[in-house]
């Protein structure tokens, strides 16, 4: 393959697709250049990423992005950023439809994709293509460093996404027998809620399955200390009983 231009990355630069990147960072991307964009331009077209049913009024548009601002301050500021957003090299990224912003359809954008496969992870369907590749994109988080309060409630919704596809998929490289990889799976999915059960709950399940008994116990003690320290709580029931055979000897 040719070498990309100045300025591009190898990521489809054989290719004329654009491809949004709201994982782990903002890029936007045409035939794998990457195009730089002013601050309200990157803002617009995150927005509309992540609200895909029917796009975003105009007005609701302004407001959410530049909510500290004057009604027509922050109309002005919109049209600035549509200015700037609306085309991704000669392609149309951003279409108006009956005062509705939304993101043309030939626009890719990670998340989709991302989420698509993590459905999948969940619902127990045909294994993930690459599942690598799968547990390093469900690590990003959204956005980060990003103070729009609009993606908190995304934030939210993705880490749930995330953190279900992560933990089915740690459960069925356990079934597999593929211990190393459920590890990492499930420490993946430990990283973004330290506080929730379920991946710590999947971590001793593989400890055992792998006969460590001793990894088992201590990441049970480990998680218990968490909880009475940051909740003052116990694990559950369910947990308990995991290493209560280990312990009882």
């Amino acid at each position: 393959m040719r070498d990309p231009p100045a300025g591009c990355t190898v990521r489809d630069v054989s290719s004329n697709g654009v491809y949004l990147e709201l994982l782990g960072a903002f890029e936007l991307s045409y035939a794998g250049c990457r195009i730089p964009l002013p601050s309200g331009a990157q803002r617009l077209l995150a927005l509309l990423a992540v609200h895909t049913a029917g796009g975003v009024y105009r007005g609701a548009a302004a407001e959410r992005l530049w909510p500290d601002c004057s009604p027509s301050r922050a109309a002005a500021n919109l049209r600035t950023a549509l200015c700037h957003g609306r085309r991704a090299g000669p392609v149309t990224a951003v279409e108006c439809v009956d005062h509705r912003l939304r993101l043309a359809p030939v626009v890719e954008v990670d998340l989709h994709a991302v989420r698509g496969l993590a459905r999948g992870a969940v619902a127990d369907g045909p294994p993930p293509p690459d599942p690598d590749a799968l547990v390093e994109s469900l690590g990003e988080e959204l956005l980060p460093r990003w103070p729009d309060e609009w993606l908190v409630l995304e934030r939210e919704r993705w880490d749930q996404v995330r953190l279900h596809a992560l933990e089915s998929l740690a459960q069925r490289l356990r079934r597999d027998g593929e211990y190393l990889a459920a590890l990492q799976t499930a420490l993946t999915a430990t990283e973004i809620d330290p506080i929730r059960e379920t991946a710590h709950r999947i971590l001793i399940e593989i400890h055992i399955a792998e006969g460590n008994t001793a990894c088992a116990v201590k990441r049970y003690k480990d998680y218990q200390r968490l909880l009475r320290r940051e909740l003052a709580v116990e694990p559950s029931p369910l947990m308990t009983r995991l290493v209560q055979d280990l312990t009882s000897a």
